[in-house]
């Protein structure tokens, strides 16, 4: 019996393993392919160079680097960056920055996102000047909202990167 047990332990370890590097695989793939639109020699578009790098870093396979970038050819496929600005759990701002193909249901599922966790969407440029300064905070309960909060917008396939001014 604990054979059995033992295997569906490892089973749903790989699951979630296989699927974080799928998730990872993805984000890098819309970079790429974000970058390539200003060329795919990466001699000559340094961008396409560190997104390529990033790639390798996590041991992506060269047929999706080369996939990524032949997307570039394909003009039905427009991929754009989009930067969101938020206020988290304890007043943290947020500056998040996704690549979409589409940002209306991207910009939806952040909304949605955050709304679930206590934060919400605030207009561009209003909360600028308090990612500089940084800020800490002392609540167990803030920190847990907060680490939910990162964890759910990391599992968005669309968002590349979150940028906050939280102290770490």
């Amino acid at each position: 019996m604990s054979g059995h047990n033992k295997w569906n332990q490892i089973k749903h370890k790989k699951a979630i393993t296989d699927k974080k590097r799928g998730q990872s695989f993805s984000k890098l793939s819309k970079l790429i392919s974000l970058a390539a639109r200003k060329g795919i020699n990466p001699i000559t578009n340094l961008e396409l160079k560190n997104a390529i790098d990033k790639a390798r870093e996590v041991s992506m396979p060269n047929d999706n680097i080369q996939r990524a970038i032949n997307k570039v050819a394909d003009k039905s496929i427009h991929l754009e960056e989009l930067y969101v600005e938020a206020l988290g759990p304890g007043n943290v701002a947020l500056r998040i920055k996704a690549i979409t193909d589409n940002r209306n249901r991207t910009i939806a599922e952040i909304k949605k996102i955050l709304g679930d966790n206590h934060s919400k969407m605030v207009t561009p440029g209003s909360i600028s000047w308090m990612l500089s300064q940084t800020t800490s905070t002392d609540n167990p309960d803030t920190n847990k909202e907060l680490d939910t909060l990162f964890e759910a917008l990391d599992d968005n396939d669309d968002i590349e990167d979150i940028a906050s001014n939280l102290q770490d």
